[in-house]
């Protein structure tokens, strides 16, 4: 080989080892950044958090400026949702699709270097809790928007898709082989995945393990993790030693027997949670986080989809105004706590080698607490109505049977019912003033893994964000009465 030849092919190397690495770091591991927080970390802490824990891509549940600003230049791929709320509006008017996209999609990819890939419309919208509500709606939303991102002249860039829960699949044998798209939507399933299909976009599946271990307790747990082969199932000479791999697998069934079977698959969320159920705790969330990661890492894919698979962990911080109508587990999905704290050492197979690295520069409130007065009785008729108030208005999720504060006294749980609220409300003095019941503290009641929180400074922002299928709202009353009875009474 010649001395030019010889240079021209060195280049020639460098350039497609340039793509390859480009080609990399665009598979690369995603996470939900969900923002139903009454004290949000700023966006810019958030976004450099995202940078130095080597995630390249970014799923949000709702368009808000304030967020997509932060992400400007920043090399993170993102994925933008619609709340389910906006389904309606969308589907009966092309308009509000195109106004929709003007304002979240091309002002941000234009003039502000974000790099939005994907818009979510909707999230899980066919639960089965829903009793059908978006059923008429979710399609009709999907070609408006589709068309919207047509004539923005962005569709060769940003795909559009849905993302489904599991259950949007069924199986009359429980084997990945054989599933189908479920019986009473099925005919609508098949419209969609045409339509994305044709669109080149992908199916987006979120597949959550515990759900299906809090949804049965007869489940088989080690079948939930991906460290155990002690529960495989057998389909028909395929082993399956997880329940995600099965889970995604059966979409692939369903797919190919109707005629779909080389679409490309999201996982639009994956993880476990940290408290506020029995299966719910820092050491089975990371068994399970690092599991999918060491499989996700080596490229492993499933069985009948090997290779690196497409996915967004669930989620990055927690929400502590998420609604736990589906269970006080809701809000305690987060890698790290509500002030950007890892909860765990976890491997990500990037630049975070040696575990999560937290939120920087993070500023608190002072090292104060609200609790209740030794001088106080549980005999006052007053207990009851201001525990409830403050359950009500605050975060008592880790309280109860399994969760992280389940051994304290009732005293220890009405202090931290008590401290929750005050807290939240940025430690005023009126939001520590139940009936000759609470006093401030300086010294730390925590005990044990039960960590009384010191809430940090939060930047002037409304609540934002929404996350579909779990929308933000007030804590129903009969988990109040739930919560009360464990608190006051329950040892």
């Amino acid at each position: 080989m010649g001395f030019f030849k010889f240079i021209a092919f060195s280049r020639l190397c460098v350039a497609l080892l340039f793509l390859a690495e480009l080609v990399t770091s665009v598979g690369g591991i995603g996470v939900n950044w969900g923002t139903q927080t009454t004290h949000p970390l700023p966006p810019a802490t958030v976004v450099r958090m995202l940078k130095d824990n080597g995630f390249q891509k970014v799923k949000f549940f709702d368009a808000n400026s304030s967020y997509l600003s932060a992400l400007s230049k920043s090399g993170l791929q993102v994925m933008l949702g619609i709340p389910n709320d906006m389904l309606s509006s969308l589907a009966s008017n092309v308009e509000a699709a195109e106004n929709w996209v003007a304002q979240n999609l091309s002002t941000y990819v234009s003039s502000n270097g974000v790099d939005i890939r994907y818009i979510a419309v909707g999230n899980e919208p066919f639960l089965s809790t829903y009793n059908g509500t978006y059923l008429n709606t979710t399609l009709p939303a999907l070609q408006n928007v589709q068309a919207a991102v047509v004539k923005a002249g962005l569709s060769t860039q940003v795909k559009v898709t849905i993302p489904l829960n599991a259950d949007v699949l069924e199986s009359s044998t429980n084997l990945p082989s054989d599933g189908d798209f479920r019986s009473d939507i099925r005919d609508l399933m098949l419209e969609i995945v045409k339509f994305l299909s044709d669109n080149g976009a992908p199916f987006t599946i979120n597949i959550y393990p515990f759900i299906s271990l809090y949804n049965d307790p007869s489940f088989p747990v080690e079948f939930a993790f991906f460290d155990s082969s002690s529960s495989p199932l057998n389909d028909k000479g395929t082993i399956y030693t997880n329940v995600l791999d099965a889970n995604h697998d059966m979409l692939v069934w369903a797919l190919q027997k109707n005629g779909y079977g080389n679409m490309s698959i999201t996982v639009g969320e994956i993880g476990w949670p940290t408290d506020g159920d029995k299966n719910a705790n820092a050491k089975s969330a990371q068994r399970f986080n690092q599991g999918f990661m060491t499989q996700y890492s080596a490229g492993k894919g499933t069985p009948l989809r090997p290779g690196q698979m497409d996915a967004y962990l669930f989620s990055l911080i927690d929400e502590d105004a998420k609604s736990i109508q589906p269970g006080n587990f809701e809000r305690h999905w987060g890698l790290f706590s509500f002030d950007g704290q890892p909860k765990y050492q976890l491997n990500l197979g990037s630049t975070s080698s040696n575990g999560l690295v937290a939120a920087r520069d993070v500023k608190y409130l002072a090292k104060k607490w609200c609790v209740m007065s030794q001088s106080a009785s549980l005999q006052d008729s007053q207990v009851a109505p201001s525990v409830s108030y403050a359950c009500a208005n605050a975060d008592c999720t880790s309280l109860g049977y399994g969760n992280s504060c389940s051994n304290l006294t009732a005293q220890g749980n009405i202090s931290y019912a008590f401290n929750s609220y005050y807290q939240q409300h940025d430690q005023l003095d009126t939001a520590c003033q139940f009936p000759n019941l609470s006093v401030i503290t300086d010294n730390d009641p925590s005990v044990g893994d039960c960590k009384f929180i010191i809430m940090i400074q939060s930047q002037s922002m409304s609540l934002v964000g929404s996350d579909g299928s779990r929308g933000r709202g007030i804590v129903p009353a009969i988990l109040v009465s739930s919560l009360l009875y464990m608190i006051l009474w329950m040892p």
